[in-house]
Formats: structure tokens, sequence, C-alpha cells
């Protein structure tokens, strides 16, 4: 049987989701051209290519609210990231956390359609890249904690 799409709920979270990624975007552009050190030398190549992978994705994020009726929408915001490599990282891993968690909350509401299982798709190699980014991200970081 076909569940329909939630699309109110889906638009919501997928505004969430996207305010998240926004802030992503924002955060490695200044952690790429202000970490200092060797630590920080040894990760602004890939923080580069990160963001350009984030601005893709968020470019298929506001393509899909748009398509779904939506009006995208990403508020600046203040960006303030530590001098501090170890600090930063730690706090960008947190909120690379929370931005997974935010894609993944959508895929509740997107049903069991044809354009839900598109959606669904989506956000899951969505995911997969953010977490991957975060392995990434976690063995720069020198963690001793696992990712969650």
């Amino acid at each position: 049987m076909t569940q329909p799409m939630d699309v109110d709920n889906a638009l919501e979270s997928l505004q969430a989701a996207l305010h998240a990624q926004g802030r992503s975007v924002l955060t490695m552009t200044i952690l790429a051209g202000t970490l200092r050190g060797v630590g920080g030398a040894a990760v602004k190549g890939q923080l580069r290519e990160f963001v350009l992978a984030e601005l893709a994705d968020t470019y298929l994020l506001v393509e899909k609210m748009s398509a779904l009726g939506g009006t995208p929408r990403i508020d600046a915001e203040s960006i303030d990231v530590s001098p501090d490599t170890q600090k930063a990282l730690d706090a960008l891993l947190d909120h690379e956390a929370k931005a997974v968690a935010g894609l993944h909350a959508v895929i509740a509401h997107s049903g069991q359609e044809p354009r839900s299982e598109a959606l669904e798709h989506l956000l899951e190699h969505m995911i997969m890249r953010k977490q991957q980014q975060a392995d990434f991200l976690w063995h720069a970081a020198e963690r001793e904690e696992p990712m969650v």
C-alpha cells in the first residue's frame, strides 16, 4: 500500500536540514581559510573539497524543496570558529552530527511513493557523504571517543 508523503512536515524538516547545511558550508569555508599550524595545514585542502560537496548538496536540497512547493531560505548567521585547530574541529564535528541527524529526520516524513523513494535516496547519499566527511574529521581531530 502506498503511503503518501507528509509534504508539510517534509518541507519543515528539509528547511531545518537546509539551515544546518548552510552552516556547514560557512563553517568549513572559514576553517579552510583560517586554520593554522601543522594540524590546520593538514586538513585545509580536504575542507576545501568538502565545501564544494556541501555546496552541491545545498543546491540539491533547495531544488527538492522548491519541487515540493516550498520556499527554501538560508538565514545568514554569525559563524565563529576557534583559532585552536583542535577546538575548531571538535565544534565542526558536533555540528556535523546535528546536520546528519537533521537530514535523517526528513526521511520519517517522506512516505512510500515514487517521489518519496527519490527523496529518501537523495538524503541517504547526503548522509553517507557527510558521515564519511565526519569520519575524516574525527581522525584529524584525534578524538578519543567514537563517532555516534
